[in-house]
């Protein structure tokens, strides 16, 4: 990928300013996708990772921090209360990690202590790591990008099933294909 040509056309289709800090948090998402070979993988996590920020492609905090949100309080998935560690698990990162499961499991992916500093899952390079593996691995939710890119399928709306159900499905297959047309034009394919 000829990253000034892909820099060039999300600059003019997608972003109407180009920041340093933004360029520098895309790098940092298209450095954890090297090795992926399905452009539309690429794509569908750059879209997402753009509706999950609030359109900033940075990591960022859930506004609401969890209020009035299962996960805004002391309690696993299964109900069960927790006292430690003595933290939240809302919405952080590049894809807004929640629930304390799911630190917990990231965290022992990745191999550094995400459950006891959930902080961390705004760190630039751990948020892109936490967006590929998460995706691409199917850690969210079970559902992973070969489930809805492969040779016999290609499925922008149920695709977001990788991440959150079905909302807001439609805006983000809508901006994950205009990363995708960048993508191409950045490989020589448009």
């Amino acid at each position: 990928m000829d990253r000034n040509k892909f820099f060039d056309c999300i600059g003019k289709n997608i972003f109407s300013t180009l920041p340093q800090e933004r360029i520098d948090s895309i790098n940092a998402i298209l450095d954890e996708c090297e090795g992926i070979t399905d452009e539309r993988w690429v794509a569908y996590i750059l879209g997402t990772a753009y509706h999950e920020t609030a359109y900033t492609m940075m990591p960022i905090e859930e506004y609401s921090k969890g209020v009035n949100r299962p996960y805004g309080k002391k309690i696993k998935k299964s109900g069960e209360v927790y006292q430690y560690p003595d933290k939240l698990y809302y919405g952080r990162g590049f894809v807004q990690l929640t629930w304390y499961e799911n630190y917990e499991r990231m965290g022992r992916v990745l191999g550094i202590p995400l459950l006891e500093h959930p902080e961390l899952a705004l760190d630039t390079e751990i948020s892109a790591k936490i967006l590929v593996v998460g995706m691409t691995k199917g850690l969210f939710t079970g559902k992973k990008l070969a489930d809805y890119f492969n040779s016999e399928k290609e499925d922008w709306i149920n695709a977001r099933r990788i991440v959150n159900g079905l909302d807001r499905a439609s805006d983000i297959a809508n901006h994950s294909k205009k990363f995708l047309h960048c993508i191409r034009i950045s490989n020589g394919r448009l």
